[in-house]
């Protein structure tokens, strides 16, 4: 198993990490269109608690000074009920009921706004993860196939958890700043100086976050792969679909071990970084801490010559030190919420692929039923990136109602050519033609919906027995009628009615309710599938490769009776069932090098001979 190339960090430099708070528009639209009032909710409640923190120390400061003016009063009772009786107490009550109210209504608050964001972060995940799917849906396989876009994949998909918070950074960010201009009101008043003191003493600790946040997203960015591959160990390690083999063959110390060096090497990389962004932020912070200092022997000593009252020096100090910390937060968030903003490319950039293959703006109509065939002419694809043709010069005809069958040696093409023309890969060179019409003037889901293909590696569904037929044309999932017929089509309606619940029996271990397939019952509800789907064009690649011979007989003289009067196309290695075929097309390296009836091919002494021949000798 190769180990994943590092790409090289991306760092990025302030102005980049300032152009990427670009995204945060259209992130707010995002968690806007999540939930309006959810949204209208928390702004709400992050402003009015921006203002909470410089009135409960306000009226801090005036309890302070109520508390002296009237200790100082003379001839004051010596009793708390002749206190109470006097009256003396009642403005000092009065302000301390006030700032009760005001510290409940804080905590309140607090929680009021945790529990919306959690509820409005769940919503937004979901809806987010929704597109992100939608989007997946609308590009080409051969994307899929790219690395790169693996790698934008997992990138954005992270996103769809923490996009949210980025835009509650950004909320933040509003509701300290409008906390820090009610403390500065207050500071202006008194010492507007100090406020500079505090931007000087702070700058140092900005920029050291701003450079620390940079270096955490290039780290990230590059070990995207490291990541996919962690996750792709960790499923291999500890899965149903994997145990056997892992078992049989003792993979168990070689992925574990492979697990583990990829995860110290992660570790030791973050663990290098943060050491090193504590040691240096801690040293700048230190500034930041001196200035304060400064700010407040400056206060006391103003205090002490009279000019402020005792309320003045505990409501300034606090003020200082909330400032300070304020101002602290919001540069450092500032640099974060920018830094966090990159990771936000990854989510939008994403929503920048787009499909190359897709539907023209007035496509023809998929004739019904297809009256001449399949065509292709000079058709040649090749992988981007790469030198080596998968295809190339192909020129055949599938002609309406025939079947053809594809023979060849792995490699030589015949998967590809079920891609084509299901238009799920589009011709490097040269057309494909229907009923003399290129396909790519076609819908392209309509296209799609008379073309039924079961592959090889077909996917085995974790669902229902029933589900899992039906997904060859799930909009018609609830014509059980339907669902049954194409069971018996295929031979899997005895192996379904011997499961618990039948059609409604949960497949594979992926959950408890499950029940295992063999895999030959799996390929037989994968032609059902097929069956299912009903379409004019008819692709079986391999299909039996997991029947006995018994079932595989079967399957194929059901197969024959099925594409009598319509187009199939069949791949397959077993000789016997390609002779069954109305012409064979045999591959060679991406191209053509035969075609014609199985007597025909016999007969030419050719590559088809000597395959059959290789092959016959393995049952003499």
């Amino acid at each position: 198993m190769a180990r994943p190339r590092q790409s090289p960090p991306p760092i990025k430099s302030f102005r980049e990490r300032l152009g990427a708070l670009r995204h945060v528009g259209p992130l707010f639209l995002l968690v806007w269109g999540t939930s309006a009032p959810l949204t209208i909710a928390t702004i709400g409640i992050r402003l009015i608690r921006s203002l909470l923190p410089v009135s409960t120390l306000y009226v801090g400061k005036l309890i302070i000074d109520e508390v002296i003016r009237t200790a100082a009063l003379p001839g004051h009772p010596d009793t708390w009920s002749a206190w109470v009786a006097s009256g003396l107490l009642d403005r000092t009550m009065q302000l301390i009921l006030l700032e009760f109210a005001l510290a409940i209504g804080a905590d309140a608050l607090s929680r009021g706004g945790s529990l919306v964001d959690r509820i409005l972060g769940i919503k937004f995940s979901i809806s987010t993860t929704i597109r992100l799917m939608e989007h997946s849906a609308t590009l080409d396989l051969e994307q899929f196939e790219d690395s790169e876009v693996q790698d934008r994949l997992e990138r954005a998909r992270t996103q769809t958890f923490q996009g949210l918070g980025v835009m509650g950074q950004v909320f933040g960010q509003v509701q300290t700043l409008i906390t820090i201009i009610s403390f500065a009101a207050g500071l202006v008043v008194y010492a507007p100086w100090l406020i500079v003191l505090l931007l000087v003493a702070l700058v140092p600790a900005f920029v050291g976050e701003a450079h620390f946040n940079a270096l955490e997203y290039a780290l990230q960015w590059s070990r995207t792969q490291q990541r996919r591959l962690l996750e792709y160990l960790r499923q291999t390690g500890a899965s149903v679909e994997t145990a056997k083999e892992v078992k049989i063959f003792g993979l168990n110390r070689f992925l574990i071990d492979r697990f583990r060096d990829i995860s110290l090497d992660t570790y030791r990389a973050n663990r290098a970084l943060a050491i090193k962004r504590e040691g240096t932020m801690g040293l700048l912070t230190a500034i930041g801490t001196a200035g304060y200092y400064t700010a407040y022997g400056y206060i006391a000593w103003r205090t002490l010559t009279g000019q402020f009252s005792i309320g003045d020096l505990t409501f300034l100090a606090g003020s200082f030190r909330r400032l300070g910390d304020l101002l602290a937060s919001l540069l450092v968030g500032f640099s974060s919420t920018a830094s966090q903003a990159l990771y936000l490319d990854d989510l939008f950039s994403f929503f920048t692929i787009t499909s190359r293959i897709h539907s023209p703006e007035h496509p023809r109509d998929v004739p019904r039923p297809i009256a001449i065939g399949f065509e292709f002419q000079d058709v040649g694809f090749q992988y981007p990136g790469t030198e080596r043709w998968a295809v190339r010069h192909l020129s055949f005809t599938l002609h309406a109602g025939e079947t053809l069958a594809l023979v060849g040696e792995n490699g030589a093409g015949k998967t590809t050519i079920v891609k084509l023309l299901a238009r799920l890969y589009e011709p490097t060179e040269g057309r494909i033609l229907l009923d003399g019409h290129d396909l790519r003037e076609y819908d392209l889901d309509a296209l799609r919906a008379n073309v039924g293909v079961i592959f090889q590696d077909f996917v085995r569904y974790s669902l229902t027995a029933g589900e899992n037929i039906a997904v060859g044309r799930i909009d018609e999932r609830e014509d059980k009628a339907r669902i049954v017929q194409s069971a018996e089509q295929s031979l899997a309606a005895e192996m379904i009615a011997r499961l618990p619940a039948t059609y409604d029996q949960p497949i594979g271990k992926r959950f408890s309710t499950g029940v295992e397939l063999s895999g030959g019952e799996w390929q037989k509800l994968a032609i059902a599938r097929a069956y299912m789907r009903d379409a004019q064009l008819l692709v079986l690649d391999e299909p039996t490769a997991a029947l006995d011979a018994r079932a595989e007989f079967e399957v194929f003289q059901r197969f024959k009776a099925l594409s009598a009067g319509r187009t199939s196309m069949l791949i397959s290695h077993r000789f016997s069932s390609v002779r069954m075929a109305d012409r064979i097309l045999v591959l060679n390296e991406g191209t053509v090098d035969s075609m014609g009836t199985h007597e025909e091919l016999l007969a030419r002494k050719g590559r088809y001979a000597e395959l059959f021949e290789l092959q016959a000798q393995g049952y003499r």
